[in-house]
């Protein structure tokens, strides 16, 4: 028999504490102490309760939990005494039909996972839509986390547990996240389409005008005209626009979206996500034939990453009239200027200039988006609210030394670029860390010519400074270069610095900020602020209209640019909650 929440919520603790039995394996103390919450006010409340009794409890108690877990088709599969949860997942992922070489390879595994970490390994076997992963994903992903660092491995086994607990939540009270579906099905139906040299290897590439990505935008397009938008086309650039009228004529319109093309080699949920939680939140209005006093435009755009071309945001770009025609002339690896791409697929590059919307017909920009950062992941929380997106500047430069003999120049009088590089890497490290939410990185480093037996007399290397304000950025950033200056001057080298780009930061604006706020706590779950350390299409909008953001929890320790990158069913149906829930606050404040 289904539970209820209100049946939960009236029971006494016993019945409690019996409802809840076996949603984590043989650890009542869980349900225990997430009990002393009641009255839950949502499903996800109760999730984040019990998630929450784990996380703070001592390290002897999360090990014990994971210890209680069996192994994945193991001994206690093949005698049958497994809890009738582990059997159904167990089973479900086909692992109780293994074949004799997939059932030793398990085994194996199992063995060396053992001997490195000393618990069992754990795996939500159902997976991110619930359904079940197959052998091979099970195995690969058993192999692959053998890797980790025992700390990490902690954690991920305990995130596995809590995804684990919510399936069987959902089980115990028939909750069905049938709009997280629809959206991580259309993700998988989207990810399809991929760019050739990548689509071989089954890796996901969606580069700009490529016909993969015209593909996309074409399934895009079918699919807002079946959710019901009024109006849909592919614009001067390749943006996809759905529009969805308001009840009235004449009444501003609430932009939202996000890109459709990925990084070589992404995932499928960076950008995508935030074009199909509004999608599904229209499809749900339109089925009942409902229109709000604001229209709604929902944006796929069609470029964010800068893969083919030096053309980052074009698509959000092109919308406040930052197309720098320039750009047209650039050539991409194979040689194919943007103009000829844009030509061959029918672009009418004459009308970009029309693209370039009034703010004042807006109420705002708003995004959703999967967090591409462990921060939600760690606190147990499937929702942020974006306080505003990190300003950035970024460097290229060269330090330049002397190349000598390795064997043959005493250690005080080297002029090694390299090692003053690396020192500058570890101020970095040191500085950022002092102001909280501030980030630096050197990602390139690289000695031209360098060989085993000769101290680098250069080293070319990047700066990449990001901070929540300008003048906290600005701030980092005339301590960083002081630094420099200050490692060039004492090693007696000098230096080439050349600034390659600057990017303001956007803080949300306060009113929308407050309506995503007001929506996470309506869904039950506890408000998490946090700024965004990368860049996003809300970046560009807020240069003309008020923007705000909202974060989506991402699995595999919210990683992201990597076919890891992946989120689940039931965090995605929150996120067309918490969508919904917004147009229901803005259509109360909003007059037709």
């Amino acid at each position: 028999m289904a539970w209820t929440l209100d049946q939960l919520n009236a029971a006494t603790p016993a019945q409690a504490l019996d409802a809840l039995d076996g949603v984590y394996e043989h650890s009542p103390w869980i349900a225990e102490q997430a009990l002393a919450q009641r009255p839950f006010r949502s499903l996800a409340h109760l999730k984040h309760a019990m998630a929450h009794a784990v996380r703070t409890a001592s390290t002897d108690a999360q090990l014990g939990l994971i210890r209680a877990h069996p192994e994945l088709a193991g001994k206690a599969m093949v005698a049958k005494n497994l809890t009738a949860e582990s059997t159904n997942e167990q089973s479900k992922a086909g692992l109780t039909q293994c074949t004799p070489e997939e059932f030793a390879r398990i085994q194996q595994l199992n063995a060396a996972y053992n001997a490195r970490f000393g618990f069992p390994f754990i795996l939500a076997v159902r997976g991110p839509r619930g359904a079940g992963l197959n052998k091979q994903q099970i195995i690969d992903t058993f192999a692959r986390r053998l890797d980790n660092h025992p700390e990490f491995e902690v954690a991920e086994a305990l995130r596995n547990i809590h995804r684990i607990a919510e399936i069987r939540l959902n089980d115990k009270f028939s909750a069905e996240p049938l709009l997280g579906n629809d959206v991580w099905d259309w993700h998988e139906k989207l990810a399809e389409h991929s760019d050739p040299g990548f689509a071989e290897k089954g890796q996901l590439t969606v580069t700009y005008l490529t016909d993969a990505h015209r593909a996309c935008a074409q399934r895009i397009s079918h699919w807002m005209r079946d959710c019901g938008f009024d109006e849909v086309e592919v614009d001067a650039v390749g943006n996809v626009v759905g529009r969805y009228r308001a009840a009235t004529p004449g009444a501003k319109y609430l932009m939202t979206g996000s890109h459709y093309d990925t990084v070589r080699n992404g995932g499928k949920y960076d950008g995508r996500l935030g074009i199909f939680v509004p999608m599904a939140c229209v499809r749900e209005l339109h089925r009942a034939g409902r229109r709000l006093p604001f229209g709604i435009e929902v944006i796929a755009f069609a470029e964010e990453e800068g893969q083919r071309y030096k053309a980052t945001f074009l698509g959000s770009g092109a919308l406040i009239g930052h197309f720098n025609p320039a750009w047209l002339d650039q050539k991409d690896a194979d040689g194919v200027t943007m103009r000829a791409a844009m030509q061959h697929a029918g672009l009418c590059i004459d009308d970009i200039a029309r693209l370039q919307r009034d703010p004042a017909q807006y109420l705002g920009f708003i995004e959703v988006h999967i967090e591409q950062g462990p921060v939600l992941n760690e606190l147990d929380l499937p929702l942020g609210v974006v306080t505003s997106i990190n300003g950035g500047v970024r460097f290229v430069g060269e330090m330049i030394g002397t190349a000598s003999h390795a064997g043959t120049t005493p250690m005080d009088r080297r002029r090694d670029a390299a090692v003053a590089v690396a020192e500058l890497a570890l101020y970095v490290e040191q500085r950022a860390a002092q102001d909280g939410d501030s980030v630096g990185t050197i990602g390139l480093l690289n000695v031209p010519g360098g060989s085993i037996n000769v101290v680098p007399g250069r080293c070319q290397f990047s700066l990449d400074l990001r901070a929540p304000t300008d003048p906290q950025r600005d701030a980092l950033v005339r301590d960083v270069l002081d630094h420099l200056g200050q490692i060039a001057a004492r090693r007696g080298l000098r230096y080439t610095l050349e600034e390659s780009m600057r990017a303001a930061a956007a803080p949300s604006a306060p009113a929308l900020q407050h309506h995503w706020e007001r929506a996470v706590d309506h869904l039950g779950v506890p408000v998490f602020r946090m700024p965004s350390g990368a860049g996003h299409d809300a970046m560009k909008l807020h240069e003309i209209m008020p923007q705000a953001m909202l974060f989506v929890r991402g699995e595999n320790s919210g990683i992201s640019h990597n076919p890891l990158e992946s989120t689940t069913n039931n965090d995605m149906q929150l996120a067309v909650d918490a969508f919904t829930q917004v147009l229901h606050q803005l259509a109360e404040e909003t007059h037709p």
